[in-house]
Order: structure tokens, then C-alpha cells, then sequence
């Protein structure tokens, strides 16, 4: 089983991703903020492209913790794992921080995007 860590210091706080190759497959825990939880888990699988351009796409199952808003950091990582490496991905975590700005929302969404490049 190979493992890979991304760690990203972020301008008010730590998120953390955690890459786990399970034969052909992945699992990713993504975790940070104040009190890192499990809020989401989203199970990816690829499939052709809808847009029939010969690419893999991906399509999601997601399972939410009541008033947890985790899904957008992990669906996006569990998709876009799945149509790159064609392979089923479960992507489970949460971040949280009290108070958290707008700006800060996007300074995540952001990091998440560039970790999976």
C-alpha cells in the first residue's frame, strides 16, 4: 500500500491531504482548520466523458454529516483523482474553523484545487 501526505500552510490555519493507493484504487483523507472531523465522504468512480471528447470524467455518491459543509473539498478531490488516474476514489474529511471569512473559503477551495494537480 503506498501512502502520500500534501501538507499546505494557509494564511490562517493547516490542511492536510492524505493520498492512500489500495491496489489500483485510492482512499484520501483531507483534514485541517481548528478541529479536523469526518463531515463528508465521497465515493468517485470514472467513467467515459460527457462530453465525448475520449476523456475520462467522473461521477460521485456523497454522504454528508448533518449540517456539515465538507462536500465541495471532497467531491472535487474524489472526482477529479477518479477521471485522472481511472480508478474508484473515496475521499473522506472535513475542515473546520469558527469564524471563517468568505476569503478564507476561497483560500481553501483554492489550495484543495492546486493539491490535486
Amino acid at each position: 500500500m503506498e501512502e502520500k501526505v500534501i501538507e499546505r500552510e494557509l494564511s490562517f490555519t493547516k490542511l492536510t491531504i492524505k493520498f492512500t493507493k489500495i491496489g489500483k484504487d485510492y482512499h484520501m483523507l483531507l483534514q485541517g482548520g481548528d478541529s479536523p472531523h469526518i463531515g463528508c465522504t465521497v465515493l468517485a468512480l470514472p467513467r467515459p466523458s460527457l462530453k465525448r471528447n475520449g476523456r475520462l470524467g467522473s461521477t460521485a455518491s456523497v454522504i454528508n454529516v448533518t449540517g456539515h459543509k465538507d462536500e465541495y473539498l471532497c467531491r472535487y478531490l474524489a472526482e477529479k483523482m477518479a477521471a485522472a488516474q481511472n480508478a474508484v476514489v473515496v475521499c473522506t474529511g472535513g475542515f473546520h474553523k469558527d469564524g471563517i471569512t468568505e476569503e478564507q473559503i476561497r483560500e481553501v477551495q483554492q489550495a484543495v484545487e492546486e493539491m490535486i494537480l
